[in-house]
């Protein structure tokens, strides 16, 4: 297996697309709150790496191209900072690469695409039955906070 050091970091290219469907039906195989749907997901890649100063898909890739992670990030405005705040999602890892820093520099990569663009503050939801990933958040800095997610699907005529 290569070195960390092979490791390359960039931002997702349409082309990119059904190597990133594949890492989000890994993720979305241990989230109980979403279904892997290779089109929908298709769709939602296309509008992040089209509206690119509104959000990213950061990508890792081996040696040869491979991706081998990838994170998201969106700028939505916060009234409780008074500036940008960078919405993280879609963070995965191929688990053959965990535990060998990929994901911080993947998370680290999103965090300063925000920052230059005026987000003062970074915000994620986690599967609460995702024991590692938590661990994995709190490892990294990241505070819980007393808020709950919410959702609400608008299809249809609702």
């Amino acid at each position: 297996m290569e070195k960390q050091t092979d490791i390359t970091l960039r931002a997702a290219v349409t082309e990119d697309v059904p190597q990133l469907v594949e890492l989000l039906e890994v993720l979305f195989g241990i989230e109980q709150d979403f279904h892997a749907d290779p089109e929908k997901q298709s769709q939602g890649l296309q509008h992040l790496i089209s509206e690119s100063e509104r959000g990213v898909v950061m990508t890792a890739r081996d040696g040869s191209g491979k991706i081998i992670g990838m994170v998201s990030a969106q700028l939505v405005v916060s009234t409780a900072e008074g500036a940008y705040s960078a919405w993280v999602e879609d963070m995965v890892i191929d688990e053959a690469w965990r535990a060998r820093g990929v994901g911080r520099k993947l998370l680290e990569s999103a965090l300063a695409w925000a920052r230059s663009r005026g987000a003062t503050r970074a915000q994620l939801l986690v599967d609460l039955d995702n024991a590692p990933a938590l661990g994995y958040y709190d490892h990294l800095g990241w505070q819980a906070t007393r808020l709950g997610a919410r959702r609400l699907l608008l299809k249809g005529d609702a």
